[in-house]
């Protein structure tokens, strides 16, 4: 992802040097609206502007439905990595979220280590899933 296409992201957070930014999108193709699923892939770019070597650790989401439902996921890693960035370095993975409702959101935060063996917290503030149906 070019520099040009961070900076359009509207989801950017920055802790310590390490800047997540986020681009959600509706995933029509695999979606099923008559069977209440809608389907969000999202992208996540994780920049390292810090001086310290960086790791990725273990990823908290908070996912809410329109409905008042909240799910929360925990585990390690993303996308079956635990990232290492030199300063300097990126990462970037897509994934994705299922809901029920054609609304909702996600937040939540990273787990990071850098090398000095200090865990820090890199927080995701809350990202909207919005499927086009609402927006007709």
């Amino acid at each position: 992802m070019s520099q040009s296409e961070v900076k359009k992201s509207s989801y950017v957070n920055e802790t310590r040097g390490v800047r997540i930014s986020i681009w959600p999108k509706y995933d029509e193709s695999n979606s099923r609206p008559t069977n209440s699923l809608f389907i969000y892939s999202y992208t996540i770019l994780i920049e390292n502007f810090s001086s310290d070597v960086v790791q990725l650790m273990n990823r908290h989401w908070i996912i809410r439905d329109a409905f008042g439902g909240v799910e929360e996921v925990r585990g390690a890693g993303v996308v079956g990595k635990q990232p290492l960035l030199q300063p300097g370095e990126v990462f970037e993975y897509t994934s994705f979220c299922p809901l029920k409702t054609p609304s909702g959101s996600m937040e939540g935060s990273f787990e990071m280590r850098n090398n000095l063996n200090e865990k820090f917290e890199a927080p995701i503030g809350r990202f909207e899933l919005k499927s086009p149906i609402l927006q007709n």
